[in-house]
């Protein structure tokens, strides 16, 4: 029986809130320092439109895309705390084996949602900028507001993270036995347009852009499947050894 049986709402929102606050005071504090450093992550947010001047058209804009990048900054860095704070709301509702999972899933989320932020940074945004930019004309002169450059890049670098996440969430619900992977291969051809209208509504509108989502996504799904397909193999192989243990047990019992 997990902890989660024998804790009433009232714990399970004081535990909520707890995590919550432990969330928010450590990206309040990592906030504190990346402040301090907001010039020089501005000047590294701007490399995706190297030679392009961006412009404020308020007197506060400049200060307030700053702070943006600040915490934009804060929450990136303060993720690992972020999703050990998850699993620790969830682990009373776990087994005690599966507790022990914490420290894998902190490293290979983490991992993932840097991985494809990076593949943003580095490939997307100056790919997908340049595509935009190749809009201006003599008459029609781009004129980016540095707060509105800012909420662009960061809100696809957050998507680019999140997508990256897709083999880990699928990995778990095969392993809670939720999906099955014989069910992931047989709507392998809805999940590949899934993937290709995803891409579609979250990336710039070009064919390109769209395939470098894409691409990755239903890679990262194939491998997924096939790790899922051995994770199966191996619970089943590990049941039947179970089982037949048990029945050699109750042989000697008799």
């Amino acid at each position: 029986m997990s902890d989660e049986d024998s804790m009433p709402l009232s714990g399970h929102l004081t535990e909520l809130r707890n995590r919550i606050l432990i969330i928010f005071g450590t990206i309040a504090g990592l906030f504190v320092i990346t402040y301090y450093f907001s010039a020089e992550i501005l000047e590294m947010a701007q490399r995706p439109i190297a030679g392009q001047n961006l412009v404020f058209l308020s007197p506060t804009e400049a200060f307030f895309a700053r702070l943006k990048v600040a915490i934009y900054a804060a929450i990136f860095i303060g993720l690992p705390v972020t999703l050990l704070q998850i699993w620790k709301f969830c682990a009373p509702g776990l087994l005690s084996r599966e507790k022990n999972y914490a420290l894998v899933f902190v490293f290979c989320s983490s991992g993932l949602f840097i991985m494809g932020a990076l593949f943003c940074y580095f490939l997307i945004l100056p790919y997908g900028l340049s595509f935009l930019m190749s809009f201006a004309t003599e008459t029609i002169l781009p004129q980016i507001s540095i707060g509105f450059y800012i909420s662009f890049i960061f809100k696809l670098i957050l998507v680019f993270g999140v997508v990256f996440e897709v083999p880990l969430v699928i990995l778990i619900l095969v392993q809670a036995g939720i999906v099955t992977p014989q069910a992931l291969a047989s709507n392998r051809s809805y999940i590949y347009v899934g993937a290709f209208v995803v891409a579609a509504a979250l990336t710039p509108p070009d064919v390109i852009t769209q395939i470098l989502m894409a691409g990755p996504l239903l890679v990262l799904y194939e491998i997924s499947v096939g790790v899922a397909k051995v994770i199966t193999r191996k619970k089943k192989e590990k049941e039947q050894e179970e089982a037949r243990r048990d029945t050699s047990n109750e042989e000697e019992e008799e």
